[in-house]
C-alpha cells in the first residue's frame, strides 16, 4: 500500500533538525536504479544512478544529497509521459547536486534522471560517528543511518521519501558483493551494499547468513527461530528474505539495512539479544519508517522490548526485564518525543521507549496490546508511521483505556512514572 505523507514542514531553505541536512524539495523520487563497478584495492566506485522522479509542483531547479568524494560527470533527463526535459546545467558544493533545467518541469511529470559519476567512497563525519561506505581490511560496508547514503549515490536523504531500488555492483573477482535490491519501499539509509570474500549458509526457509570463509554462524542458528516467533507475533515477514552479513573485522555495534543487518565475527556468540533486536528491526523501522528522525523511539523501543519478548519466549521473562533496565534508567534532559540529536541514540530511548510498550500493554492487556499491534503492522506497512498510528491502533482494540494518557506520561515528560 502506499501512505505516503509529505514532512509536516516543506519550506524551501529548511533544513532537517537532526541530521542538518537541507530538504530537496518539489519532487519525489520512485524508483533508484544504480548501476555500478566498484574495484578494491583503491576503493574505485563509478557507474550510473537511474533516478526516476515525479515532480509535486513546477520545477525549473532541484537538488539532490551527494557528498563531494562521489563526482557527478554528467546528468542528462527522459520524459516518461513524452515530453521535452533538457538539463542546462549542473553543480556540486556543500554537500548537494543542484540541478537547473532548460524549462521547468510541470507538476504530476514522471521522468528518469539519469547521473554518470565516480570516485572514491568514504564516510563522512557525523556527530554520530563515521557513517556511510566504509571501507574494512578486504572490502567495504555501507551503514548509513540516519544521513550516510550519499556517500555512495546521488539520492533524496531523508527517512520519509522511500522509494525502490535496483542495485547492480560488480566488484574484482573473487570478491562478493551483496546488496539489498528490493520491490518494497525503502529509506535511503536502508539500501546497503557488502562487499567482501563470503561463503552462503542458509539457516530456514527464509533466513541465510554471509559468512567469513571457515567461519562458523554460531549464535545466527536460532535466527529462523526468531523470525518464526516474530512472524507469530506481529505478522508475516514484510520481504522477501532476510539476510545477515557478518564481517571478519569486528563490528562495535551491528546495523540494520533493508532485508539485510550487518554483523562482525564479534557478534557470532553471546549476542542473541541484538540477532533478535536487528531482525526485529525489518518490521519496526524498516517496513514501519518514521516520517521525522525525532520518533526513532518508535523504532528502537520496539526492537528493544522484541529483545524481551524473546527472552520470554525462550524461557526468560519479560516483567524481570522490564524491572531491571526501568532501575537502570538514569533522569535525563530530552523527552522521547523529541530526543534531539545528540542523544537520539541514548540507550535510554531504546530502553525507556521499550518500557512504554509495555506500559501500554499492561494497560490494554495483552490481548488487546498484541491485536493492536499486529493492526498496526499491517495497516502501515511499506509505509510511513507516527504515534498516533499506534495509539489509534490501541484505542480501537481498547475503548476507553486512557492511551494518551500513558504515552504523554512516558513520551512527552521527562520525569519517570512508575514501573508499569
Amino acid at each position: 500500500m502506499n501512505n505516503h505523507r509529505l514532512r509536516s514542514t516543506p519550506v524551501p531553505g529548511t533544513f532537517d533538525a537532526y541530521t542538518g541536512v537541507e530538504f530537496n524539495l518539489g519532487f519525489h523520487v520512485r524508483h533508484y536504479d544504480l548501476n555500478l563497478d566498484y574495484k578494491v584495492g583503491p576503493n574505485r566506485l563509478e557507474g550510473t544512478a537511474t533516478l526516476t522522479l515525479t515532480t509535486w509542483r513546477d520545477v525549473d531547479h532541484m537538488t539532490l544529497d551527494l557528498q563531494p568524494s562521489m563526482v557527478a560527470r554528467r546528468i542528462t533527463a527522459r520524459s516518461r509521459t513524452g515530453g521535452d526535459i533538457r538539463v542546462r546545467r549542473f553543480k556540486q558544493s556543500n554537500g548537494k547536486l543542484r540541478i537547473t533545467f532548460a524549462e521547468a518541469v510541470a507538476v504530476d511529470e514522471e521522468f528518469d534522471l539519469i547521473i554518470n559519476y565516480g570516485g572514491n567512497p568514504r564516510p563522512r563525519r557525523t556527530p554520530w560517528g563515521l557513517l556511510g561506505w566504509e571501507e574494512l581490511t578486504d572490502g567495504s560496508l555501507v551503514a548509513s543511518q540516519p544521513n550516510g547514503a550519499p556517500t555512495w549515490f546521488p539520492c533524496d536523504d531523508t527517512p520519509d521519501e522511500k522509494a525502490t531500488y535496483s542495485i547492480d555492483i560488480r566488484a574484482d573477482r573473487g570478491y562478493t558483493v551483496i546488496t539489498n535490491t528490493t520491490a518494497k519501499p525503502t529509506a535511503t539509509y536502508l539500501a546497503t551494499v557488502q562487499v567482501g570474500e563470503y561463503a552462503h549458509v542458509e539457516l530456514g526457509r527464509n533466513t541465510s547468513a554471509w559468512l567469513p570463509y571457515n567461519a562458523q554462524p554460531g549464535d545466527f542458528v536460532k535466527q529462523q527461530a526468531m523470525l518464526d516467533f516474530f512472524e507469530e507475533t506481529f505478522g508475516p515477514y514484510p520481504f522477501e528474505r532476510y539476510e545477515v552479513v557478518v564481517t571478519e573485522d569486528p563490528l562495535e555495534i551491528p546495523l540494520e539495512a533493508q532485508g539485510l543487518s550487518i554483523f562482525g565475527t564479534n557478534h557470532l556468540r553471546g549476542e542473541e539479544r541484538l540477532i533478535a533486536h536487528e531482525l526485529a528491526h525489518q518490521w519496526f523501522g524498516n517496513s514501519l519508517g518514521i516520517a521525522q528522525w525525532s520518533d526513532i523511539w518508535l523504532n528502537e523501543g520496539f526492537a528493544c522490548y522484541c529483545e524481551w519478548l524473546w527472552a520470554d519466549h525462550v524461557g526468560g521473562s519479560v516483567d524481570t526485564l522490564v524491572r531491571e533496565h526501568y532501575r537502570k534508567l538514569t533522569p535525563q534532559s530530552f523527552t522521547l518525543a523529541d530526543p534531539g540529536p545528540r542523544d537520539m541514540f541514548d540507550d535510554r530511548v531504546y530502553k525507556r521507549g521499550a518500557i512504554t510498550l509495555h506500559a501500554l500493554r499492561r494497560l490494554v492487556g495483552d490481548a488487546a496490546f498484541f491485536a493492536a499491534v499486529r493492526d498496526y503492522v499491517a495497516k502501515n506497512a511499506h509505509g510511513i508511521v507516527e504515534p498516533f498510528d499506534l495509539a489509534n491502533a490501541l484505542k480501537a482494540h481498547a475503548p476507553g483505556a486512557d492511551v494518551d494518557g500513558v504515552l504523554d506520561a512516558w513520551i512527552h515528560r521527562t520525569e519517570l512514572p512508575e514501573c508499569p
